[in-house]
């Protein structure tokens, strides 16, 4: 790892493993998030995220939401399509509290298309959205309602996150500068 991207390194696997603890308290701290809770990961980014916040949810309160995943393609206005495993909805989620849970929240077209995703679905009683990094510079009026770490970034920028579905000493958050930027 060159010195410029040692210096990018946001979190590693124990800080991430608190961060996601601290997630996890403020999503079942309301009364009406006891009861009924789905957790939904975006598919790619999302997906570690929303099974480990899961799973400490289910340690910390001794129930276990419903874990789902979604598959935002056909609800994108970029044109970006990724091949990516169709969408999992283990239960209705009308009437039901939604988190909708993602990796990085940046423009905030990802998260636009996962509300309509869910919306699609039924309408449920409410939908937060929790985010491990937000980084700022939103195209869209989209804020999240749990945040992990808020890093202001510039557009030349790219945040990266390698996360385990369980905890592991690989989990890392980096920022990448535009020479260091991966094109994927």
């Amino acid at each position: 790892m060159t010195a410029t991207a040692a210096r990018g390194v946001l979190a590693r696997s124990d800080e991430i493993a608190r961060i996601i603890a601290r997630l996890a308290h403020e999503i079942v701290e309301p009364n009406e998030a006891q009861e009924g809770l789905v957790v939904l990961g975006v598919r790619r980014g999302g997906e570690a995220l929303a099974v480990r916040l899961a799973a400490e949810i289910e340690r910390i309160s001794g129930r276990k939401p419903a874990l789902g995943f979604l598959n935002i393609n056909l609800y994108r206005d970029d044109r970006i399509m990724h091949e990516l495993p169709e969408s999992q909805i283990p239960v209705d989620v009308a009437g039901r509290m939604v988190v909708v849970v993602d990796d990085v929240l940046y423009t905030g077209r990802t998260i636009r298309s996962a509300l309509d995703a869910v919306t699609d679905l039924g309408r449920p009683a409410a939908i937060r959205l929790c985010v491990l990094v937000d980084r700022g510079l939103r195209e869209l009026p989209i804020q999240p309602d749990y945040v992990g770490r808020f890093t202001p970034t510039s557009p030349n920028q790219r945040v990266k996150v390698v996360l385990s579905p369980q905890s592991s000493t690989s989990d890392e958050v980096t920022i990448l500068g535009h020479a260091d930027a991966d094109p994927s």
